[in-house]
């Protein structure tokens, strides 16, 4: 296929975003055999959107009463402090199973994630080998030089213009996985990104 490609004009450019488009469906497809499917990554899933809704409707009514009892402030009357400070602890243990839920969600990715690695780095191995030393693509501009230590990285010649393999297969991977993942339904939920439930996640300033 990479051969038959490369015959045509463009043909390098189709070659890499074709074996680009291959490799993000076979990523998937592992993935959706190894995490997707499973009980545990379903369940772990909706528990975080279940806690994601409860945390923004204790939000909107923190918000509410907080407006409420400005009014009220202004009459001559106010809420019991303990009212707001159970309130305030009630959303607390709802924030941390959130964070918990999506740590574990990031932890159950880990088997896939070191499958789907080894893919990528054979394909990455396989294009080296096919357009190692030679432009696949000509970029509309010159890129910055920071860029330009990739996009040019392998490529003869000073034309900044030249696109190397190595630049090309990076944007392809990125946006088509990426739109994939929307489009299958696959894309990790908001709130755990939200939440910051990854494996080595931020302190809580809450906690001295």
């Amino acid at each position: 296929m990479a051969s038959a490609l490369s015959s045509l004009r463009y043909g390098d450019s189709l070659s890499v975003v074709a074996i680009s488009g291959a490799t993000a469906v076979l990523c998937e497809a592992i993935s959706w055999l190894l995490i997707y499917r499973t009980a545990t990554y379903n369940s772990l899933r909706a528990t975080i959107e279940r806690h994601s809704r409860k945390l923004d409707a204790m939000k909107a009514g923190a918000s509410n009463s907080s407006s409420s009892s400005a009014g009220a402030g202004a009459s001559g009357s106010s809420q019991p402090a303990g009212s707001s400070s159970s309130r305030a602890k009630k959303m607390d243990r709802v924030e941390t199973s959130l964070k918990d839920a999506a740590r574990e969600l990031s932890l159950s990715k880990l088997k896939s994630g070191a499958v789907v690695a080894a893919v990528l780095f054979v394909v990455f191995g396989l294009l080296n080998s096919l357009f190692e030393g030679r432009a696949v693509a000509k970029l509309p501009f010159a890129p910055v030089p920071l860029v330009q230590r990739m996009s040019h990285r392998g490529v003869p010649g000073n034309d900044p213009t030249d696109c190397s393999m190595v630049f090309l297969y990076f944007l392809c991977s990125i946006s088509i996985r990426t739109n994939l993942q929307k489009l299958l339904g696959f894309a990790p939920p908001r709130a755990a990104a939200a939440a910051g439930g990854g494996l080595f996640p931020m302190p809580d300033p809450k906690v001295n």
